[in-house]
């Protein structure tokens, strides 16, 4: 099936009835937008809208129970068999004072006049699901045959509407694999001051959206080429063109897409592919004696960059505890040689519960340097080998495990609670993960009576 050809049959029926329902009332009724975008494009679709020439007070009438979502605007949320069906009044719009509403909106019977509003002509299409009739007044599909995103109309004209535009048209670009448009594009800049109006939340969602592409430095890189991330995320600018050094074959802007690219997981964990050198560019040195570029201690630089970088994005707590932690311990030195109390602290450092993620993240730096790395694959794979036998062989990981606990240390010892009750629990453990056999608690005892005759 080409972009030019689509199968009612996919149409969800409740769908169907939806739109059969307002005609039954003497209403016209289509699908629209997104939906019949990838209907045309073969790939699954999630949300279904529909678009109608009835009234708001019409809909209601015809759904007694739809949910008035935004009935202001003509929208109403119909529920059938659990699944939400976006139904929305043809309108017109003028006047974008905040670069995201219009100021006014009116009702209309023209479905031209209803497409003519949306953003790009891949969005501007409606399907009559009842007949099978397409109308695609702006050559939606032609564009999706000639694989372009296009802005309906004047481009600058859509972007000065709602500044998100621009940031949607970079994620069409990765999520459906379209380039874009030239006119389209040298509309970006010029609207840049609409874009910097939009909400960082929004600016978050779109991020999270396009980590479901299969290649989401695309979005990046038109971020980058069109300004957008001069508004958003300077920090992510500082390693464009800058050199690395032997172990890579891109710089450091560059290494980031081909880490994203390469990365597989959730959006969070492809979020950490992407800034997980964010530090190198303030960290890089020549060293002389190497005859080669150094990033020492990149990692922390960059952990510590982004709490404030996620912060300004809105992502929640949780997101940014797991990006930063990622970030911090990216950089995997494991050697062969290490013995296995190096495995388990190096577990212990970087908790059991984040491993699959360091794993992940390991992999598709390793694969992001853009020459072989064979070798480089082949010690990963041999550190979670070590890492599952001294797991698999119990290894005690945290002061919870130990076999003594602060209570019986106070009693034992006569010690008062305090920081040296801490201090000392994490010296015992120290002791255990070199050797695990002192996990008893008489040797523990010992062992905490000598750390506290020394002074500890």
């Amino acid at each position: 099936m080409t972009a030019s050809e689509l199968d009612l049959a996919l149409v969800p029926k409740d769908a169907l009835g939806i739109c059969n329902r307002l005609r039954e009332r003497g209403k016209r009724a289509w699908i629209v937008g997104g939906c019949v975008r990838d209907l045309l494009l073969g790939r699954a679709v999630s949300d279904w809208d529909v678009c109608t020439d009835a009234l708001p007070d019409e809909l209601l009438r015809a759904f007694p129970k739809a949910i008035p979502t935004g009935v202001e605007h003509g929208t109403v949320t119909v529920v059938v068999n659990k699944v939400h069906y976006e139904v929305t009044t043809l309108r017109g719009e003028e006047g974008y004072s905040d670069g995201r509403r219009p100021d006014q909106v009116f009702f209309v019977e023209d479905l031209v006049r209803d497409l003519a509003r949306r953003d790009f002509t891949v969005n501007a299409i409606a399907l009559d699901p009842t007949t099978g009739h397409v109308e695609d007044p702006f050559d939606g599909r032609g564009d999706l045959e000639r694989k372009l995103l296009k802005a309906v109309g004047v481009a600058e004209e859509r972007f000065s509407e709602d500044g998100l535009r621009v940031l949607r048209a970079a994620r069409f670009v990765a999520t459906l694999e379209l380039d874009l448009d030239e006119a389209t594009a040298r509309a970006i800049r010029p609207t840049l001051s609409t874009y910097e109006k939009v909400s960082s939340e929004r600016i978050r969602d779109e991020w999270v959206k396009t980590m479901k592409a299969a290649r989401p430095s695309r979005a990046f890189e038109v971020m980058r080429e069109h300004g957008l991330l001069e508004v958003t995320c300077p920090e992510m600018l500082e390693g464009v063109g800058m050199v690395q050094n032997k172990w890579h074959a891109f710089d450091v802007w560059g290494h980031a897409m081909a880490c994203l690219d390469a990365s597989r997981g959730d959006a969070v964990l492809r979020l950490s592919a992407l800034l997980h050198d964010v530090g190198k560019p303030r960290t890089r040195e020549f060293n002389d004696a190497k005859g080669d570029y150094t990033f020492y201690n990149h990692e922390e630089v960059g952990a510590n960059m982004l709490g404030p970088v996620l912060e300004r994005l809105r992502f929640s707590n949780d997101e940014r505890a797991r990006i930063v932690h990622l970030v911090r311990h990216h950089l995997i030195c494991f050697a062969p040689d290490w013995s296995d109390a190096a495995v388990r602290r190096w577990v212990k450092r970087v908790t059991p519960e984040r491993l699959e993620d360091l794993y992940a993240l390991n992999d598709a730096d390793i694969r992001g340097k853009g020459r072989p790395v064979d070798d480089e694959l082949e010690n990963a794979r041999v550190l979670k080998a070590r890492v599952a036998a001294v797991l698999a062989a119990g290894a005690t990981l945290s002061t919870r495990e130990l076999k003594v606990n602060g209570r019986d240390l106070m009693t034992e010892l006569a010690i008062q609670p305090g920081p040296v009750l801490g201090k000392l629990l994490d010296a015992l453990l120290e002791q255990v993960i070199n050797d695990p056999a002192q996990n008893e608690r008489e040797l523990l005892l010992r062992a905490a009576r000598e750390l506290v005759a020394k002074g500890l």
